[in-house]
Protein backbone atom coordinates (compact mmCIF):
# COMPACT_ATOMS: atom_id res chain seq x y z
CA UNK A 1 0.00 0.00 0.00
CA UNK A 2 0.87 3.76 -0.48
CA UNK A 3 1.04 5.20 3.05
CA UNK A 4 3.85 8.36 2.22
CA UNK A 5 5.28 9.55 -0.57
CA UNK A 6 8.94 8.15 -1.17
CA UNK A 7 12.06 10.54 -1.33
CA UNK A 8 12.94 11.13 -4.95
CA UNK A 9 15.32 8.85 -6.68
CA UNK A 10 18.05 9.55 -9.61
CA UNK A 11 17.01 8.24 -12.77
CA UNK A 12 19.21 7.94 -15.50
CA UNK A 13 18.03 7.58 -19.05
CA UNK A 14 19.85 4.23 -20.82
CA UNK A 15 18.98 1.67 -23.49
CA UNK A 16 19.47 -0.98 -21.08
CA UNK A 17 17.52 -1.97 -17.66
CA UNK A 18 19.55 -3.63 -15.10
CA UNK A 19 17.45 -6.74 -13.46
CA UNK A 20 18.81 -8.41 -10.68
CA UNK A 21 22.43 -8.96 -12.82
CA UNK A 22 20.99 -9.27 -16.19
CA UNK A 23 20.19 -6.83 -19.14
CA UNK A 24 16.79 -6.14 -20.69
CA UNK A 25 16.91 -5.19 -24.65
CA UNK A 26 14.75 -1.78 -24.37
CA UNK A 27 14.67 -1.73 -27.75
CA UNK A 28 11.75 -4.64 -28.22
CA UNK A 29 9.06 -2.07 -25.86
CA UNK A 30 7.12 -0.51 -27.75
CA UNK A 31 4.66 0.64 -24.71
CA UNK A 32 6.07 0.92 -21.01
CA UNK A 33 3.91 0.68 -18.01
CA UNK A 34 4.19 1.21 -14.47
CA UNK A 35 2.09 0.12 -11.52
CA UNK A 36 2.00 1.79 -8.01
CA UNK A 37 0.73 -1.08 -5.72
CA UNK A 38 1.30 -4.44 -5.61
CA UNK A 39 -1.06 -5.73 -3.92
CA UNK A 40 -4.28 -7.93 -5.00
CA UNK A 41 -5.14 -5.83 -8.05
CA UNK A 42 -1.94 -4.73 -9.16
CA UNK A 43 0.39 -7.98 -9.22
CA UNK A 44 -2.39 -10.27 -10.83
CA UNK A 45 -2.94 -7.78 -13.76
CA UNK A 46 0.19 -6.54 -14.73
CA UNK A 47 1.58 -10.12 -14.59
CA UNK A 48 -1.41 -10.56 -17.20
CA UNK A 49 -0.79 -7.83 -19.28
CA UNK A 50 3.03 -8.88 -19.67
CA UNK A 51 2.04 -12.56 -19.84
CA UNK A 52 -0.09 -11.45 -22.91
CA UNK A 53 1.97 -8.32 -23.87
CA UNK A 54 5.64 -9.04 -24.37
CA UNK A 55 6.28 -5.51 -26.36
CA UNK A 56 4.94 -3.55 -23.28
CA UNK A 57 7.32 -3.31 -20.65
CA UNK A 58 5.86 -3.54 -16.64
CA UNK A 59 6.86 -2.29 -13.50
CA UNK A 60 5.16 -3.05 -10.44
CA UNK A 61 5.98 -0.88 -7.78
CA UNK A 62 5.60 0.20 -3.77
CA UNK A 63 7.41 1.39 -0.89
CA UNK A 64 7.08 -2.08 1.19
CA UNK A 65 10.24 -3.55 0.70
CA UNK A 66 9.13 -7.01 2.13
CA UNK A 67 6.13 -6.49 -0.16
CA UNK A 68 8.30 -6.73 -2.95
CA UNK A 69 11.01 -9.15 -2.00
CA UNK A 70 8.41 -11.74 -1.84
CA UNK A 71 7.18 -10.69 -5.61
CA UNK A 72 10.52 -11.55 -6.47
CA UNK A 73 10.91 -14.52 -4.80
CA UNK A 74 9.39 -18.37 -5.26
CA UNK A 75 6.76 -17.29 -2.51
CA UNK A 76 4.70 -15.12 -3.87
CA UNK A 77 2.76 -12.32 -1.03
CA UNK A 78 -0.51 -13.74 -2.40
CA UNK A 79 -2.07 -16.67 -3.44
CA UNK A 80 -3.78 -17.42 -6.55
CA UNK A 81 -4.51 -20.15 -8.62
CA UNK A 82 -2.30 -19.79 -11.59
CA UNK A 83 -0.47 -16.52 -10.46
CA UNK A 84 2.87 -18.12 -9.22
CA UNK A 85 3.25 -19.59 -13.29
CA UNK A 86 2.12 -16.65 -14.75
CA UNK A 87 4.80 -14.24 -12.97
CA UNK A 88 7.66 -16.50 -13.23
CA UNK A 89 6.76 -17.06 -16.92
CA UNK A 90 7.54 -13.13 -17.39
CA UNK A 91 9.62 -11.66 -14.52
CA UNK A 92 12.89 -10.09 -15.63
CA UNK A 93 12.27 -10.14 -19.03
CA UNK A 94 9.06 -7.54 -19.60
CA UNK A 95 7.96 -8.00 -15.27
CA UNK A 96 9.79 -6.21 -12.83
CA UNK A 97 9.16 -5.60 -9.25
CA UNK A 98 11.06 -2.52 -7.06
CA UNK A 99 10.70 0.03 -4.91
CA UNK A 100 12.01 2.52 -7.52
CA UNK A 101 8.68 4.59 -7.69
CA UNK A 102 9.85 7.48 -8.91
CA UNK A 103 12.28 5.99 -11.60
CA UNK A 104 9.11 3.65 -12.98
CA UNK A 105 6.97 7.04 -13.09
CA UNK A 106 9.46 8.98 -15.25
CA UNK A 107 9.81 6.08 -17.00
CA UNK A 108 6.65 5.00 -17.92
CA UNK A 109 3.74 6.58 -19.96
CA UNK A 110 0.59 5.00 -18.28
CA UNK A 111 0.74 4.90 -14.75
CA UNK A 112 -1.70 2.58 -13.16
CA UNK A 113 -2.61 3.09 -9.37
CA UNK A 114 -3.90 0.28 -7.32
CA UNK A 115 -3.15 1.65 -3.76
CA UNK A 116 -5.32 0.65 -0.79
CA UNK A 117 -8.85 2.96 0.06
CA UNK A 118 -10.04 1.21 3.11
CA UNK A 119 -13.22 2.16 4.54
CA UNK A 120 -12.50 5.61 6.64
CA UNK A 121 -12.38 5.45 10.46
CA UNK A 122 -11.84 8.80 11.08
CA UNK A 123 -13.61 12.55 10.86
CA UNK A 124 -16.37 12.94 8.00
CA UNK A 125 -18.25 9.85 6.52
CA UNK A 126 -16.09 7.37 8.97
CA UNK A 127 -17.41 3.76 8.62
CA UNK A 128 -19.35 4.40 4.93
CA UNK A 129 -16.74 6.96 2.80
CA UNK A 130 -13.47 5.98 1.10
CA UNK A 131 -10.34 6.93 2.22
CA UNK A 132 -8.50 8.35 -0.30
CA UNK A 133 -5.24 9.29 1.22
CA UNK A 134 -3.46 7.24 -0.24
CA UNK A 135 -4.62 7.79 -4.29
CA UNK A 136 -3.80 11.54 -3.15
CA UNK A 137 -0.68 10.59 -1.93
CA UNK A 138 0.02 8.86 -5.04
CA UNK A 139 -0.81 11.43 -7.29
CA UNK A 140 0.65 14.12 -5.77
CA UNK A 141 4.18 12.14 -6.05
CA UNK A 142 3.34 11.52 -9.26
CA UNK A 143 2.79 14.85 -10.19
CA UNK A 144 6.03 16.03 -7.97
CA UNK A 145 8.65 13.46 -10.35
CA UNK A 146 6.84 13.65 -13.87
CA UNK A 147 9.56 14.44 -16.73
CA UNK A 148 6.59 14.50 -19.50
CA UNK A 149 3.03 14.03 -20.26
CA UNK A 150 1.47 10.89 -18.29
CA UNK A 151 -1.65 8.90 -18.55
CA UNK A 152 -3.18 7.99 -15.37
CA UNK A 153 -5.38 5.11 -15.03
CA UNK A 154 -7.44 4.73 -11.40
CA UNK A 155 -7.05 1.11 -10.61
CA UNK A 156 -8.31 1.47 -7.10
CA UNK A 157 -12.18 1.80 -6.46
CA UNK A 158 -12.73 5.13 -5.59
CA UNK A 159 -16.03 7.22 -5.32
CA UNK A 160 -17.71 8.80 -8.10
CA UNK A 161 -15.70 12.25 -9.44
CA UNK A 162 -12.71 10.90 -8.00
CA UNK A 163 -11.14 11.20 -11.33
CA UNK A 164 -11.92 15.10 -11.42
CA UNK A 165 -10.37 15.63 -8.00
CA UNK A 166 -7.12 13.92 -8.43
CA UNK A 167 -6.59 15.80 -12.40
CA UNK A 168 -6.69 18.71 -9.84
CA UNK A 169 -4.24 17.49 -8.09
CA UNK A 170 -1.98 16.08 -11.13
CA UNK A 171 -2.58 19.96 -13.27
CA UNK A 172 -1.43 21.66 -10.42
CA UNK A 173 2.18 20.83 -10.81
CA UNK A 174 4.33 24.03 -11.79
CA UNK A 175 5.89 22.66 -14.34
CA UNK A 176 2.84 22.93 -16.59
CA UNK A 177 2.83 19.30 -17.41
CA UNK A 178 -0.35 17.67 -18.56
CA UNK A 179 -1.84 14.41 -17.41
CA UNK A 180 -4.79 12.63 -18.68
CA UNK A 181 -6.60 10.55 -16.20
CA UNK A 182 -8.87 7.71 -17.09
CA UNK A 183 -10.84 5.12 -14.82
CA UNK A 184 -10.29 1.11 -15.65
CA UNK A 185 -12.04 -0.59 -12.47
CA UNK A 186 -11.40 -4.36 -11.99
CA UNK A 187 -13.60 -6.87 -11.69
CA UNK A 188 -11.83 -9.92 -10.66
CA UNK A 189 -12.91 -12.59 -8.47
CA UNK A 190 -10.62 -13.64 -5.91
CA UNK A 191 -10.03 -17.33 -6.46
CA UNK A 192 -10.40 -16.98 -10.43
CA UNK A 193 -8.50 -13.65 -10.82
CA UNK A 194 -6.29 -15.10 -13.57
CA UNK A 195 -8.96 -16.68 -15.99
CA UNK A 196 -10.69 -13.65 -14.68
CA UNK A 197 -8.20 -11.45 -16.36
CA UNK A 198 -7.04 -14.11 -19.33
CA UNK A 199 -11.03 -13.96 -20.58
CA UNK A 200 -12.84 -11.33 -19.21
CA UNK A 201 -16.58 -10.26 -19.80
CA UNK A 202 -15.76 -6.65 -20.42
CA UNK A 203 -12.88 -4.54 -19.65
CA UNK A 204 -14.13 -0.98 -18.89
CA UNK A 205 -12.25 2.01 -19.64
CA UNK A 206 -13.96 5.44 -18.88
CA UNK A 207 -11.97 8.73 -19.69
CA UNK A 208 -12.57 12.46 -20.62
CA UNK A 209 -14.45 13.29 -23.96
CA UNK A 210 -12.51 15.70 -25.01
CA UNK A 211 -9.62 15.00 -28.06
CA UNK A 212 -6.87 14.52 -25.78
CA UNK A 213 -9.57 12.47 -23.20
CA UNK A 214 -10.34 9.80 -26.12
CA UNK A 215 -6.82 9.65 -27.44
CA UNK A 216 -5.46 8.29 -24.17
CA UNK A 217 -8.56 6.55 -23.95
CA UNK A 218 -7.52 4.48 -27.47
CA UNK A 219 -3.66 4.13 -26.48
CA UNK A 220 -5.19 2.07 -22.92
CA UNK A 221 -7.65 0.54 -25.24
CA UNK A 222 -4.74 -0.82 -27.72
CA UNK A 223 -2.86 -2.31 -24.98
CA UNK A 224 -5.76 -4.67 -24.07
CA UNK A 225 -6.90 -5.50 -27.46
CA UNK A 226 -3.82 -7.61 -27.34
CA UNK A 227 -5.65 -10.37 -26.09
CA UNK A 228 -8.74 -9.52 -25.41
CA UNK A 229 -11.78 -9.40 -28.57
CA UNK A 230 -12.15 -5.19 -29.10
CA UNK A 231 -16.22 -5.91 -28.44
CA UNK A 232 -15.44 -6.64 -24.85
CA UNK A 233 -13.46 -3.59 -24.23
CA UNK A 234 -16.08 -1.31 -23.20
CA UNK A 235 -15.21 2.67 -23.28
CA UNK A 236 -17.63 4.95 -21.60
CA UNK A 237 -17.24 8.82 -19.68
CA UNK A 238 -15.29 8.82 -16.45
CA UNK A 239 -18.09 8.93 -14.03
CA UNK A 240 -19.71 6.34 -15.82
CA UNK A 241 -16.78 4.26 -15.40
CA UNK A 242 -16.33 4.91 -12.28
CA UNK A 243 -19.87 4.30 -10.42
CA UNK A 244 -20.43 1.28 -12.61
CA UNK A 245 -17.55 -0.96 -10.49
CA UNK A 246 -19.32 0.50 -7.21
CA UNK A 247 -22.53 -0.68 -8.64
CA UNK A 248 -21.62 -4.35 -9.97
CA UNK A 249 -20.61 -5.21 -6.47
CA UNK A 250 -23.50 -3.88 -4.97
CA UNK A 251 -25.66 -6.10 -7.21
CA UNK A 252 -23.42 -9.48 -6.29
CA UNK A 253 -23.94 -8.55 -2.85
CA UNK A 254 -27.39 -8.10 -2.94
CA UNK A 255 -27.91 -11.21 -4.40
CA UNK A 256 -25.82 -13.15 -1.45
CA UNK A 257 -27.88 -11.01 1.07
CA UNK A 258 -30.91 -11.77 -0.47
CA UNK A 259 -30.75 -15.29 -0.39
CA UNK A 260 -28.99 -15.60 2.97
CA UNK A 261 -31.96 -13.61 3.94
CA UNK A 262 -34.29 -16.47 2.68
CA UNK A 263 -31.97 -18.77 4.75
CA UNK A 264 -33.04 -18.10 7.81
CA UNK A 265 -37.23 -18.10 6.12
CA UNK A 266 -36.28 -21.93 5.24
CA UNK A 267 -34.67 -22.56 8.75
CA UNK A 268 -37.77 -21.12 10.52
CA UNK A 269 -40.16 -23.05 8.17
CA UNK A 270 -38.97 -26.37 6.89
CA UNK A 271 -38.08 -25.35 3.34
CA UNK A 272 -34.33 -25.79 2.04
CA UNK A 273 -32.37 -23.09 0.70
CA UNK A 274 -30.37 -25.26 -1.91
CA UNK A 275 -33.90 -26.73 -3.25
CA UNK A 276 -35.14 -23.03 -3.00
CA UNK A 277 -32.22 -21.31 -4.56
CA UNK A 278 -32.15 -24.07 -6.98
CA UNK A 279 -35.41 -23.27 -8.07
CA UNK A 280 -35.72 -19.74 -8.66
CA UNK A 281 -32.41 -20.33 -10.50
CA UNK A 282 -33.58 -22.09 -13.53
CA UNK A 283 -35.57 -19.14 -14.24
CA UNK A 284 -33.33 -17.33 -16.88
CA UNK A 285 -34.44 -14.02 -15.99
CA UNK A 286 -32.84 -15.14 -12.45
CA UNK A 287 -30.25 -16.93 -12.79
CA UNK A 288 -28.05 -19.26 -10.59
CA UNK A 289 -24.88 -17.33 -10.54
CA UNK A 290 -24.54 -15.92 -6.58
CA UNK A 291 -27.44 -17.70 -4.87
CA UNK A 292 -24.97 -19.89 -3.08
CA UNK A 293 -26.14 -19.23 1.20
CA UNK A 294 -23.75 -18.79 3.40
CA UNK A 295 -22.27 -17.57 6.72
CA UNK A 296 -21.50 -14.17 5.00
CA UNK A 297 -19.51 -12.93 2.27
CA UNK A 298 -16.62 -10.84 2.99
CA UNK A 299 -13.30 -9.87 0.85
CA UNK A 300 -12.05 -6.31 0.50
CA UNK A 301 -14.93 -4.76 -2.02
CA UNK A 302 -18.41 -5.87 -1.55
CA UNK A 303 -18.43 -4.24 1.89
CA UNK A 304 -16.55 -1.24 1.25
CA UNK A 305 -18.32 -0.15 -1.46
CA UNK A 306 -21.66 -0.61 -0.43
CA UNK A 307 -20.97 1.71 2.46
CA UNK A 308 -19.18 3.75 -0.44
CA UNK A 309 -22.17 3.81 -2.45
CA UNK A 310 -24.44 4.48 0.92
CA UNK A 311 -22.57 7.29 1.41
CA UNK A 312 -22.29 8.58 -1.62
CA UNK A 313 -26.36 8.52 -2.12
CA UNK A 314 -26.37 10.27 1.61
CA UNK A 315 -24.49 13.13 0.43
CA UNK A 316 -26.31 13.78 -2.96
CA UNK A 317 -29.49 13.38 -0.38
CA UNK A 318 -31.32 10.66 -1.63
CA UNK A 319 -31.91 9.28 1.96
CA UNK A 320 -34.46 6.20 0.58
CA UNK A 321 -31.34 5.01 -2.07
CA UNK A 322 -29.02 4.79 0.39
CA UNK A 323 -30.86 3.15 3.21
CA UNK A 324 -32.00 0.09 0.33
CA UNK A 325 -28.27 -0.43 -0.01
CA UNK A 326 -27.29 -0.18 3.44
CA UNK A 327 -29.83 -3.05 4.44
CA UNK A 328 -27.67 -5.44 2.06
CA UNK A 329 -24.89 -5.23 4.03
CA UNK A 330 -26.84 -5.39 7.50
CA UNK A 331 -28.35 -8.22 6.43
CA UNK A 332 -24.69 -9.91 5.98
CA UNK A 333 -23.68 -8.77 9.91
CA UNK A 334 -26.42 -10.40 10.99
CA UNK A 335 -26.02 -13.75 9.04
CA UNK A 336 -22.85 -13.81 10.84
CA UNK A 337 -24.11 -13.19 14.42
CA UNK A 338 -26.85 -15.56 13.80
CA UNK A 339 -24.72 -17.90 13.04
CA UNK A 340 -22.21 -17.70 15.97
CA UNK A 341 -25.94 -17.59 18.01
CA UNK A 342 -26.93 -21.11 16.44
CA UNK A 343 -24.18 -22.49 17.84
CA UNK A 344 -24.24 -21.40 21.05
CA UNK A 345 -27.71 -21.92 21.44
CA UNK A 346 -27.71 -25.69 20.02
CA UNK A 347 -24.43 -26.44 22.53
CA UNK A 348 -26.85 -25.85 25.38
CA UNK A 349 -26.52 -22.00 25.50
CA UNK A 350 -22.56 -22.82 27.29
CA UNK A 351 -19.88 -22.72 24.95
CA UNK A 352 -17.21 -21.37 28.01
CA UNK A 353 -14.03 -23.41 27.80
CA UNK A 354 -15.16 -25.63 25.36
CA UNK A 355 -13.30 -26.25 22.49
CA UNK A 356 -14.37 -25.80 18.58
CA UNK A 357 -12.40 -25.78 15.52
CA UNK A 358 -12.82 -23.29 12.70
CA UNK A 359 -12.16 -25.07 9.39
CA UNK A 360 -11.04 -21.88 7.21
CA UNK A 361 -10.08 -18.20 7.65
CA UNK A 362 -9.77 -17.20 3.93
CA UNK A 363 -13.15 -15.24 2.75
CA UNK A 364 -13.68 -17.79 0.05
CA UNK A 365 -11.36 -20.64 -1.58
CA UNK A 366 -8.93 -20.94 -3.69
CA UNK A 367 -7.50 -17.35 -2.15
CA UNK A 368 -5.59 -16.41 0.82
CA UNK A 369 -7.32 -13.29 0.97
CA UNK A 370 -8.81 -12.69 4.78
CA UNK A 371 -10.46 -9.09 4.54
CA UNK A 372 -13.80 -9.31 6.00
CA UNK A 373 -13.53 -13.00 6.63
CA UNK A 374 -16.46 -14.27 8.13
CA UNK A 375 -14.63 -16.32 9.89
CA UNK A 376 -12.93 -13.94 12.05
CA UNK A 377 -16.14 -11.95 13.14
CA UNK A 378 -17.30 -15.19 14.50
CA UNK A 379 -14.39 -16.07 16.09
CA UNK A 380 -15.35 -12.79 17.70
CA UNK A 381 -18.44 -13.72 18.83
CA UNK A 382 -17.49 -17.28 20.12
CA UNK A 383 -14.38 -15.78 22.09
CA UNK A 384 -16.69 -13.32 24.13
CA UNK A 385 -18.51 -16.52 25.37
CA UNK A 386 -15.08 -17.57 26.44
CA UNK A 387 -14.65 -20.18 24.04
CA UNK A 388 -11.46 -22.08 22.99
CA UNK A 389 -10.95 -21.66 19.43
CA UNK A 390 -8.77 -23.45 16.74
CA UNK A 391 -8.78 -22.39 13.48
CA UNK A 392 -7.43 -24.41 10.50
CA UNK A 393 -6.52 -22.85 6.77
CA UNK A 394 -4.31 -24.67 4.11
CA UNK A 395 -3.30 -20.87 2.69
CA UNK A 396 -3.42 -18.32 5.27
CA UNK A 397 -0.35 -17.81 7.36
CA UNK A 398 -0.52 -17.41 11.24
CA UNK A 399 0.83 -14.26 11.32
CA UNK A 400 -2.36 -13.49 9.14
CA UNK A 401 -4.39 -14.40 11.39
CA UNK A 402 -3.04 -13.11 14.33
CA UNK A 403 -3.29 -9.63 12.74
CA UNK A 404 -6.91 -9.75 11.46
CA UNK A 405 -7.81 -10.51 15.10
CA UNK A 406 -5.99 -7.24 15.97
CA UNK A 407 -7.17 -5.15 13.01
CA UNK A 408 -10.88 -6.43 13.92
CA UNK A 409 -10.63 -6.42 17.47
CA UNK A 410 -11.72 -9.67 17.99
CA UNK A 411 -9.84 -10.41 20.73
CA UNK A 412 -11.50 -10.68 24.25
CA UNK A 413 -10.32 -7.07 26.58
CA UNK A 414 -7.58 -8.35 28.57
CA UNK A 415 -6.55 -11.13 26.83
CA UNK A 416 -4.40 -12.11 23.95
CA UNK A 417 -4.05 -13.67 20.88
CA UNK A 418 -2.29 -16.76 22.17
CA UNK A 419 -4.59 -17.21 25.32
CA UNK A 420 -7.85 -16.97 22.56
CA UNK A 421 -6.49 -18.57 19.65
CA UNK A 422 -4.79 -21.35 18.25
CA UNK A 423 -3.82 -21.49 14.32
CA UNK A 424 -3.41 -25.46 13.96
CA UNK A 425 -1.93 -26.95 10.79
CA UNK A 426 -3.24 -30.32 11.46
CA UNK A 427 -6.95 -30.41 11.58
CA UNK A 428 -7.62 -34.12 13.00
CA UNK A 429 -5.28 -33.68 15.58
CA UNK A 430 -7.17 -30.30 16.46
CA UNK A 431 -10.08 -32.01 16.50
CA UNK A 432 -9.06 -34.46 19.30
CA UNK A 433 -11.50 -32.98 22.17
CA UNK A 434 -13.34 -30.77 20.47
CA UNK A 435 -16.86 -30.27 21.11
CA UNK A 436 -17.71 -28.60 17.57
CA UNK A 437 -16.33 -28.04 14.28
CA UNK A 438 -17.55 -25.20 12.01
CA UNK A 439 -16.84 -24.93 8.06
CA UNK A 440 -16.27 -21.15 7.17
CA UNK A 441 -14.76 -21.24 4.04
CA UNK A 442 -15.32 -23.75 1.12
CA UNK A 443 -12.16 -25.15 0.49
CA UNK A 444 -12.60 -28.27 -1.62
CA UNK A 445 -9.88 -30.61 0.95
CA UNK A 446 -12.82 -30.07 3.73
CA UNK A 447 -15.03 -32.32 1.80
CA UNK A 448 -12.68 -34.88 1.84
CA UNK A 449 -11.65 -35.11 5.15
CA UNK A 450 -12.23 -38.30 7.15
CA UNK A 451 -15.18 -36.89 9.53
CA UNK A 452 -15.81 -40.38 11.42
CA UNK A 453 -11.88 -40.10 12.31
CA UNK A 454 -12.58 -36.59 13.69
CA UNK A 455 -15.80 -37.46 15.74
CA UNK A 456 -14.22 -40.84 17.40
CA UNK A 457 -11.61 -38.19 19.03
CA UNK A 458 -14.61 -34.92 20.09
CA UNK A 459 -16.20 -34.42 22.79
CA UNK A 460 -19.51 -35.72 22.97
CA UNK A 461 -22.25 -34.79 21.90
CA UNK A 462 -19.79 -33.87 18.61
CA UNK A 463 -21.62 -30.94 16.75
CA UNK A 464 -20.66 -29.56 13.26
CA UNK A 465 -21.90 -26.47 12.10
CA UNK A 466 -21.56 -25.89 7.88
CA UNK A 467 -21.38 -22.39 7.09
CA UNK A 468 -20.75 -22.89 3.62
CA UNK A 469 -23.27 -25.81 2.70
CA UNK A 470 -20.38 -28.30 1.24
CA UNK A 471 -20.75 -31.68 3.39
CA UNK A 472 -22.76 -34.35 2.98
CA UNK A 473 -25.24 -33.66 5.70
CA UNK A 474 -26.58 -36.97 6.08
CA UNK A 475 -23.70 -38.92 5.81
CA UNK A 476 -22.26 -36.94 9.24
CA UNK A 477 -25.91 -37.70 10.76
CA UNK A 478 -25.65 -41.23 10.18
CA UNK A 479 -22.00 -40.86 11.80
CA UNK A 480 -23.47 -39.47 14.92
CA UNK A 481 -22.73 -35.78 14.66
CA UNK A 482 -25.62 -32.99 15.84
CA UNK A 483 -25.50 -31.26 12.55
CA UNK A 484 -26.64 -27.71 11.80
CA UNK A 485 -26.70 -26.04 8.19
CA UNK A 486 -27.19 -22.43 6.92
CA UNK A 487 -30.78 -22.42 5.46
CA UNK A 488 -31.75 -26.54 6.52
CA UNK A 489 -34.62 -27.66 7.87
CA UNK A 490 -32.98 -30.06 10.28
CA UNK A 491 -34.41 -29.65 13.79
CA UNK A 492 -38.02 -28.27 12.54
CA UNK A 493 -40.72 -30.11 13.33
CA UNK A 494 -43.24 -30.22 10.43
CA UNK A 495 -40.22 -30.64 8.03
CA UNK A 496 -42.43 -32.96 5.68
CA UNK A 497 -45.82 -32.97 6.83
CA UNK A 498 -44.50 -37.17 8.25
CA UNK A 499 -46.56 -36.93 10.83
CA UNK A 500 -50.06 -35.88 9.34
CA UNK A 501 -51.55 -39.19 8.48
CA UNK A 502 -54.37 -40.02 6.12
CA UNK A 503 -57.42 -41.89 7.75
Amino acid sequence: SYLTPPRALSFNTQHTSQKMGSTVDETKFNVKICCIGAGYVGGPTMATIAKYAPDVKVHVVDINPKQIARWNSDNLPIYEPGLDECVKAVRGKNLFFSTKIDEAIRECEIIFVSVNTPTKTYGVGAGRAADLKNWELAARNIAKVANGPKIIVEKSTLPVRTAHSMRKVLMANDRKISFEVLSNPEFLAEGTAMKDLAKPDRVLIGGMTTEEGQKAVRKLCAVYERWVPKANVITTNLWSSELSKLVANAFLAQRISSINSISELCEATGADVQEVAHAIGKDTRIGKRFLNSSVGFGGSCFQKDILNLVYLCESFGLKEVAEYWDQVVKINDHQKLRFARKMIRNMFNTISGKKILLLGFAFKKDTGDTRETASVYVAKHLLAERAKVSIYDPKVEHEQIKSDFDYYKALTPGRSFEDCVKVVTDPYKAAEGAHAIAIMTEWDEFKEFDYQKMYDSMAKPAFIFDGRLILDHQKLLKIGFEVYAIGKPYGVKYQNMDDLKVN
